[in-house]
């Protein structure tokens, strides 16, 4: 398994990577944790995820992997584990042709959460099946939760290979990663679970807010995640990602002036000014062909009102905060 110990060396977020061997834990405390993973055609990478896993200091009571009509070695890599260590199981689910981006992980995850068997759990997490993290990991996240009793959900910061150095991925302190979301269970039933649409991973950590709960990214250089499936990895998927990305803006409500401003923000990432410009012209787009929202209106107009606080602070040079 490859566990990362990342070192700071500039402000601009590049990092090098130093790759450590970690071994399974020998003697893991057990958790009222139970994690989801839906997955389709991971055998790359499934088995970085897989050894970060049974590596952990803390372990999960269960472990669900719901394989969401593989093509390839997936179900058989779970299988493999799950002879191993018994708090992983494989579900099967009915593949339906073709792998639907957002909605599709939701519905998977949900399926998984069906398969439950540790009814007590106090904590649950989604997990992507192309991470890896080091062996102190879900200690570090579980032990904030622990001490944090306004903390809905946590993650550490997701970092990935580009341009020969790893690039910490670009969201503000508060945006918990969407490649493996780990929440008090308190917090995920209040806010009624993920939406199964290509917004749920913002949905999710807004409504957290609007109902009186916090959410963190944490800087911990024991708890890094290391995606090693990007998407977007190739021009096509990342044109094709920044038409998604407008049109999950749409959906999840955003004001105009708000999708405009986040187009333009990503006008620096790749591709460069074209990649922005997509976002802005997706999202209006899917207003004039009255593509579907996010039907709660309360949520909206909180969205709202949290962006354009947003946008004001910023105008007015105020320190970034989204209070």
């Amino acid at each position: 398994m490859i566990a990362e110990r990342m070192t700071h060396l500039a402000a601009d977020s590049s990092y090098t990577l130093e790759p450590v061997e970690a071994p399974p834990a020998s003697q893991p405390k057990i958790i009222p944790l139970v994690v989801i993973s839906p997955v389709r055609d991971e055998s790359k990478y499934l088995r970085l995820t897989m050894d970060s896993m049974v590596a952990q200091t803390w372990r999960p009571a269960e472990w669900i992997l719901v394989d969401d009509g593989s093509s390839d070695a997936t179900p058989d890599i779970v299988r493999e584990y799950a002879a191993k260590y018994p708090f992983i199981r494989l579900v099967h689910r009915q593949n339906r042709g073709f792998r639907k981006l957002g909605g599709g992980v939701v519905a998977a995850f949900n399926e998984g959460r069906e398969h439950i068997a540790q009814t007590s759990y106090l904590y649950i997490a989604k997990l992507d099946g192309d991470m890896s993290f080091g062996p102190f990991y879900i200690e570090k996240m579980v032990g904030r939760l622990e001490t944090e009793p306004r903390l809905a959900a946590v993650s550490g910061k997701v970092f990935r290979y580009e341009k020969d150095r790893f690039i910490e991925e670009s969201h503000i302190a508060e945006q918990v990663a969407g490649q493996f979301k780990l929440y008090k269970r308190t917090a995920f039933e209040d806010i009624g679970g993920f939406v199964e649409h290509l917004s749920w991973d913002g949905i999710d950590v807004h409504m957290c807010w609007m109902k009186g709960w916090e959410t963190l990214a944490v800087y911990d250089s024991q708890a890094w995640l290391w995606h090693h499936r990007i998407m977007g990895s190739s021009d096509k998927h990342i044109y094709e990602g920044r038409l998604r990305w407008g049109r999950g803006n749409w959906y999840m409500g955003y004001h105009p002036l708000y999708a405009i401003a986040t187009g333009l923000n990503r006008m620096r990432e790749k591709p460069v000014i074209l990649g922005g410009l997509m976002m802005i012209f997706s999202y209006f787009w899917s207003g004039l062909k009255g593509l579907p929202r996010y039907e709660n209106p309360e949520f909206r107009r909180y969205l709202r009102a949290w962006q354009m606080q947003r946008l004001k602070r910023f105008l007015l040079r105020s320190p970034d905060s989204r209070h």
